[in-house]
This record gives C-alpha cells, sequence and structure tokens, in this order.
C-alpha cells in the first residue's frame, strides 16, 4: 500500500538539513526519500518525468513560440549555420572527431528554460500556425514535440522568422502563469504543500539512485525556475494532496497537468497560457 501524503510529508522539513550552497534550499529543502513512490506505482519509470494519466481529467500546456515580422522566413537556421561555416565566420562543432553539422541538421530552438526573445518578437500562438500552414497543433497520436509543424520548415530546419519551443521544460512566462492559475485552483492557494520532482538527465545525470525532490509552498513555486542545479523547470510539480500533478517531460515542448475538471477547463479557457487536450493522450 502507498503511504497517504500525511505519512509521506508529515515530517520532511525534520528529516533534511537546508543545502547552504543553493538558494533556494530554505524555501525548497531536498525531500524525504520515497516522495516519488506513488508516481513510479502510478506512471512508471521516471526517467524523463513521471507522465501521470488523467486525474480525472488533463491538459497539455504548451511552450510559448515567438515570431519576428521582420525576420528572414525563407532562410532557415540550418540554411543560415552552414552560410556562416562557409565564410568562416564560425567554426565547425566536432563530436568525436566528426563534424557535428556533416552529419545533422541545425533545427532551431533550444533545450531547457526560455525567456521571451525580445524586442520585435511577438507571441506565435500554436493554433495560429496550425491555421496557417494547415498542420494540425498536434498530430494524431503524437504529442508535442519537434515532429510538431513539419510544413513550417525547410527540410527539417525553422525559419529564422520563428524562435520555436525549447524541449524539455517550460518557459518563464507560461511556468509563471501556470503556478498562478494552480494556486488559483488549490485548496489552500499558495500555503498549498507541493513537492518538486527533477528527473536525473535535469542534473547531469550523475546519480540515478537518489531522486531528487524539494518540498515547499505553492506560493514559492516560481523561484524553483532558477534552480541553480538545474537549466530547466521541475519535471514534476505536484500537490501534496495529490489532487494535481504536472510533468515536464525531458523530450517534449509541452507539460501535461492531470487534476480536477475545474483546474483543466480553467487552462483550456485561460487567455495566456496555449492548452489543448490530446484524446489519445489523457
Amino acid at each position: 500500500m502507498v503511504a497517504g501524503p500525511s505519512q509521506e510529508f508529515g515530517n520532511w522539513d525534520h528529516e533534511r538539513m537546508p543545502d547552504e550552497s543553493n538558494p533556494l534550499s530554505g524555501l525548497w529543502p531536498l525531500a524525504p526519500t520515497g516522495t516519488t513512490d506513488w508516481l513510479l506505482e502510478l506512471c512508471g519509470d521516471g526517467l524523463t518525468g513521471f507522465m501521470p494519466p488523467a486525474m480525472p481529467d488533463a491538459a497539455w500546456v504548451l511552450n510559448a513560440m515567438y515570431e519576428h515580422d521582420q525576420g528572414p522566413a525563407e532562410v532557415s537556421y540550418h540554411e543560415y549555420r552552414q552560410a556562416r561555416l562557409t565564410d568562416g565566420s564560425i567554426q565547425p562543432h566536432i563530436v568525436a572527431g566528426v563534424g557535428f553539422e556533416a552529419v545533422s541538421i541545425t533545427m532551431g530552438g533550444g533545450l531547457g528554460r526560455a525567456e521571451p526573445p525580445g524586442l520585435g518578437w511577438r507571441r506565435l500562438r500554436w493554433a495560429e500556425l496550425a491555421r496557417r500552414t494547415g498542420d494540425p497543433v498536434v498530430p494524431d497520436g503524437l504529442l508535442p514535440s519537434y515532429r510538431c509543424f513539419p510544413s513550417a520548415k525547410k527540410e527539417g530546419s525553422w525559419p529564422l522568422s520563428i524562435d520555436p519551443p525549447t524541449e524539455g521544460s517550460l518557459d518563464r512566462v507560461t511556468w509563471n502563469r501556470l503556478i498562478g492559475i494552480l494556486t488559483e485552483y488549490s485548496f489552500a492557494g499558495p500555503d498549498t504543500p507541493c513537492l518538486a520532482y527533477y528527473n536525473p538527465l535535469l542534473l547531469g545525470a550523475t546519480d540515478f539512485d537518489n531522486l531528487h525532490v524539494r518540498a515547499g509552498r505553492l506560493g514559492d513555486a516560481e523561484i524553483l525556475y532558477d534552480n541553480p542545479e538545474a537549466d530547466f523547470s521541475p519535471s514534476n510539480l505536484w500537490a501534496e494532496d495529490r489532487s494535481w500533478v504536472l510533468c515536464t517531460d525531458y523530450d517534449l515542448w509541452a507539460t501535461k497537468v492531470a487534476g480536477p475538471p475545474a483546474l483543466i477547463e480553467a487552462l483550456l479557457n485561460d487567455t495566456e497560457i496555449e492548452a489543448v487536450r490530446l484524446p489519445w493522450a489523457p
């Protein structure tokens, strides 16, 4: 039998001492071992993040992408990099003696945390790009990832005018808004006790035996985005009472939020967050 929340987390703050080298450790100290056991039982392996089923409902919060209206839409990231390699303004990336560019495509986008790109860029909604290209927001049977919007790319590479979503992490704007909505729909608001899990890949894959979980208040969750030990938002964040749980998989462009219907409807109807239901991934 899996222990209930009060059994698991009731004395977490007495079991781990704060890590003085990490500024968030005072608000989010390390939680005791075993706090992810229920997720392992519910979801299976959490190497890239524990992916929950609907609880009883679920939606996918899409990472933000941006567009520059005056950017060179006809030039792809791959073409631009190849041109710079040719004129000598950059040097090739060598891996194990092989030129990386010779065996791969520069797609655009990145991995980990993301900020708005700055002056001249505007938020490009996934729904807007879907209308423009004729591609679905997410192809049937797939999850939000680099496989989306094949018609927007040139031979697999995004145009320089689009800053595509990053992989494996929410962007800061979406993270902050999501925390605000979770706070509104949680039983104790900002005082709701929560747990945050960072999968081993986010921490350099140095320790696969001791899962990295921190415990704190939902009202202090924005600081988790700047954890100096990881360049990503948490893999999982959940309320101690398990009323909701989110998962940001290391390989995806979106975060799954599982919880009560009222929370999911709020996400789907929010004017800042862009969220979708995926019937094949409830």
